[in-house]
């Protein structure tokens, strides 16, 4: 959530820079400043009443100790309709503090300066590529082909269970997906992440801290009869451990990792993009957290992406980063990259994580703070990373690591597989 003193003092700014994102109602910025000087004005006006009958209330004790009862009686008398007044003050400031912050909420965070302006994913920019494109034979199989060839992943039999979007995971292909996950909590771990193991129910506070709500919660699975819901991320339950808390300057970074399933509707999801693994209700992931001074955050941004390229790298994976325009980018993010593995037997990029800087728009939501060398309070800035989403790397895996012996596991699996081929 923007910070309403920002917004007040550098109105121009913020318009230009929603801008950059095609936000459309920027009329909102106007409501919000013109709702803030409506709180502030009768903040204003509760304060000074207050104050006027605390001083008529010192006056009346004074009188009553001096026995001039009957001038404390006519103050009293007169400041007789200070309480009325307070509580329709306190009434007043309440309303329009709910109005302030139902309008607030619907401004997106403020692209980066890098951002680059445009409309959606054909407007993003390569930063890097990095690695060669496998040449497969002309009778390569895409991944869904052969999980069914291998029976390592049965996507009809998850779909009778429960539905479209939801595969189940066999012999070779389980014991994969277990060595995927305990290969990136390793290396997180490696990295200096501490692994947790959260929760993968939210309640609705928790949503709203990290921004899921109430800009997702379509997307989102909800468990209506206790008002929960399933994460979409390990980011959410990651990042609201800190929710409320005054952290110590020098705890920083925080770095925390997790591996939970995740879940997430795809509402509006179809076609051919979508086959087998491409896009999944429910997949695993290994998520990766910080918590870290405003200082350090973009230094931080850095260090995470080159974290998550080295996962790739070490999978041998050829893939490349892109710097996601103002209209791609998600409504919590100031700026993110976005890494794409190449399918070589989809012949198209897949995106298998996204590192985000989400400065202060989190924090301010859940008053994560630390007291700085001044002495005031300040917000801690967030970030998050997929490291990595099991589904498309695996998918990429199969499909450019298949020959006519089999599928071969990447070195650095294979301590974790007990195995080398998939055949």
């Amino acid at each position: 959530m923007l910070q309403i003193n920002y917004i007040r003092e550098n109105r121009d700014s913020v318009i230009q820079r929603l801008g950059i994102r095609n936000f459309k109602p920027l009329e909102l910025v106007d409501e919000v400043i013109v709702l803030d000087e409506q709180r502030r004005q009768t903040q204003a006006q509760s304060d000074a009443l207050s104050a006027e009958a605390n001083t008529a209330a010192k006056q009346i004790g004074e009188l009553m100790r001096q026995g001039k009862r009957d001038e404390a009686e006519t103050i009293k008398a007169q400041s007789g309709g200070y309480k009325e007044q307070l509580k329709k003050l306190a009434d007043e400031l309440a309303a329009v503090e709910r109005l302030l912050q139902d309008k607030l909420v619907l401004l997106p965070n403020l692209p980066h300066q890098s951002v680059p302006k445009g409309v959606g994913a054909e407007d993003n920019e390569v930063v890097l590529e990095h690695g060669h494109h496998p040449n497969l034979p002309e009778n390569a199989l895409p991944h869904w082909e052969l999980a069914a060839k291998y029976d390592i992943i049965d996507f009809e039999l998850g779909t009778k269970v429960t539905g479209a979007g939801f595969p189940v995971y066999k012999g070779k292909g389980a014991r994969l997906q277990r060595a995927m996950i305990n290969f990136f909590l390793d290396q997180a771990e490696k990295a200096g992440y501490q692994e947790v193991q959260p929760p993968i129910l939210i309640n609705e506070a928790s949503g709203f801290g990290t921004g899921q709500l109430p800009d997702k919660e379509g997307q989102m699975y909800h468990v209506g009869t206790d008002d929960l819901y399933l994460i979409p991320t390990a980011e959410v339950p990651l990042t609201n451990l800190y929710r409320d808390v005054i952290v110590k300057e020098e705890d920083f970074p925080i770095k925390l990792t997790a591996y939970t399933p995740c879940f997430r509707r795809e509402a509006g999801s179809y076609g051919a993009h979508v086959r087998g693994l491409n896009r999944l209700h429910q997949f695993d992931k290994v998520e990766v957290v910080q918590l870290v001074h405003p200082d350090q955050s973009y230094g931080v941004f850095e260090t995470m992406s080159a974290y998550v390229q080295s996962l790739l790298q070490a999978l041998n994976l050829p893939y490349r980063v892109l710097r996601l325009c103002g209209g791609d980018m998600g409504f919590t993010s100031a700026l993110t990259y976005d890494m794409e593995v190449w399918s070589a037997a989809q012949k198209r990029w897949l995106e298998v994580s996204s590192v985000s800087n989400f400065e202060t728009y989190q924090s301010n939501r859940l008053k994560v703070r630390f007291k700085g060398q001044d002495g005031k309070m300040q917000l801690a800035h967030t970030l998050n990373g997929s490291a990595l989403a099991l589904p498309r790397i695996l998918a990429t895996m199969l499909e450019n690591n298949q020959s006519d012996r089999g599928i071969k596991i990447p070195e650095v699996l294979v301590p974790y597989t007990g195995f080398e081929w998939i055949a």
